[in-house]
């Protein structure tokens, strides 16, 4: 048991310095320290020092978690593995993954989802390259199979190949198909959807320039 005897306050790191019996003890976040109450003259124990310290880690884990779910949504795995790379050990971040499900932050069908209708608006590729995608982030197999199940190879490797057609229109027949199907095979796209989509392309290039 100790007695509180000063409090000094680091405001750019938002820490709190206590010190008990004339000598430092531990520093902890000033909201931790506000919402703890401490003051100057209480009573502190040994296990409360362990307890604030504890609650001190949670409270910089969560944040960490804020700030990084704050760039774009993320799967349970992504905050993990970023958690852990901060130096949080398994049991916080346990606890934290539990408290950012309960608030709705991180959920990997949503996830998935999120990840599925930005890469069909920005980056399109194959349903197989988006459903990998999401495996390499953890998202599991069934979860990526359901989110990815409604996807149209054909009908999105015609519209990637559209785009990059307009600019070959300059190009003759091998050099068009060439890069075409460089350019569609990056994608994830198989060689089946690939042979449609370049013949078709090239068939109304064919067609708009008679």
């Amino acid at each position: 048991m100790g007695v509180i005897t000063a409090l000094r306050v680091n405001g750019k790191k938002k820490q709190v310095s206590v010190f008990v019996d004339g000598s430092f003890s531990f520093s902890i976040g000033d909201e931790v320290a506000v919402t703890a109450g401490i003051k100057v003259g209480q009573h502190l124990s040994a296990e409360q020092i362990k307890e604030l310290k504890q609650v001190d880690i949670f409270q910089n884990c969560f944040e960490a978690a804020l700030h990084y779910l704050g760039y774009r949504p993320r799967s349970e795995a992504e905050v993990r593995q970023r958690l852990h790379r901060r130096g949080f050990n398994d049991e916080v971040v346990d606890k934290v993954i539990i408290k950012l499900k309960e608030r709705s932050l991180i959920d990997d069908e949503a996830f998935a989802q999120y990840w599925k209708d930005s890469r069909q608006s920005f980056r399109p590729r194959s349903r197989r390259l988006i459903k990998l995608e999401l495996r390499q982030k953890g998202v599991a197999s069934e979860t990526a199979n359901e989110v990815v199940a409604d996807l149209d190879d054909e009908a999105a490797a015609y519209r990637v190949g559209l785009r990059k057609a307009r600019v070959l229109s300059g190009s003759d027949h091998s050099e068009f198909r060439r890069r075409l199907v460089g350019y569609l095979r990056r994608r994830g796209f198989d060689y089946g959807t690939i042979s449609a989509v370049v013949v078709r392309l090239w068939q109304e290039r064919q067609t708009d320039s008679a």
